[in-house]
């Protein structure tokens, strides 16, 4: 199997006050194209550092990122936004829509930034498959909070990225809008066959990956296929 991103002792510190906070510590894992995987750990164990590192939004203090054969450590921000446009997508758990532009306008950004043709029907494609057709001129405000969510997984996959990171999807949602956001974004990535990277405190959620990685303290403490994953 191809791998898509690959890190090698990975650690990244932070200058608290006048010490050195050690956010994560001395990291190594690599994730093959196609796959799912989860990170979980306690509040402060550095998960979303490490999905930000991942994706290229931050730079390591040492160590390498690999991501689809970039080198991200190497680039500059410009370079970093290049790749990160071409590759990868995202899903946050406050959603990160901008509140000026309606629901369509909000998955046309990325398709826009890369030049695609045909985005406003790219951008109806995909909020149709996400239930939200009739709701495309609404603007967030006017959204519930699953609906915001629906729009930015529309947002995520109409950019056809080959790698989705998503942190704590959802986080912010009830229960029974949580499980249909869920089952959303697994049927969406496996239909498009996107590697799929989510930092969950779900315990259910993470099941249904084929990976978990367990972090504490910086470090990982566990590296373990799922049991669904271990019965194909």
């Amino acid at each position: 199997m191809e791998t898509i991103l690959s890190l090698q002792n990975v650690t990244k510190n932070y200058k608290s006050g006048g010490s050195l906070l050690t956010v994560l510590d001395n990291i190594t894992f690599s994730v093959e194209a196609g796959s799912t995987m989860s990170i979980v750990g306690p509040s402060g164990s550095g998960k979303t550092t490490l999905l930000g590192l991942s994706a290229g939004l931050d730079q390591p203090t040492s160590g390498s990122v690999e991501l689809q054969q970039n080198h991200l450590e190497s680039l500059n921000e410009d370079q970093l936004a290049a790749v990160r446009n071409r590759f990868v997508g995202f899903i946050f758990q406050n959603f990160q829509l901008l509140p000026t532009l309606t629901a369509i306008e909000n998955v046309m950004v990325p398709l826009e930034l890369r030049g695609e043709k045909k985005v406003r029907a790219r951008a109806m494609e995909f909020l149709d498959k996400v239930g939200l057709a009739e709701r495309s001129h609404h603007y967030p405000a006017q959204l519930s909070g699953g609906e915001q969510q629906r729009v930015s997984i529309a947002r995520a996959f109409s950019n056809r990225p080959s790698i989705l990171f998503a942190d704590e999807p959802t986080g912010n949602l009830d229960a029974e809008t949580s499980g249909k956001i869920v089952d959303l974004i697994f049927e969406l990535n496996q239909e498009a066959g996107t590697t799929l990277v989510l930092v969950t405190h779900d315990d259910e959620l993470a099941a249904r990956t084929q990976r978990i990685i367990h972090l504490k303290g910086g470090r990982i403490i566990s590296d373990n296929p799922t049991k669904i994953n271990s019965n194909i």
